[in-house]
């Protein structure tokens, strides 16, 4: 989901490049799903793999997070919103 997360927003940059907008649009929309989306799974996953392999998962779930907390800010470094 964090690949497809940040598919979205190269599609975006591809077809608008980074130009502000009044309206978020569906390029947002679909990014905001995306990541909220991932959080449940993230937690399914550390529920069903942390009593079975405690290491393994752990460093699974810390990119995971990484993932999602990076692509939370990658779209306001790229379009100039921080």
């Amino acid at each position: 989901m964090s690949v497809a997360a940040l598919a979205v927003i190269g599609w975006y940059l591809a077809l608008y490049g980074p130009v502000s907008q009044s309206d978020e649009g569906l390029h947002a929309h679909l990014w905001q799903l995306l990541i909220a989306l991932q959080l449940p799974l993230i937690a399914y996953f550390a529920y069903s793999w942390l009593p079975r392999a405690p290491r393994p998962a752990t460093m699974v779930i810390v990119l995971q997070l990484a993932a999602a907390g990076l692509l939370g800010l990658l779209p306001l470094a790229l379009l100039g919103g921080l």
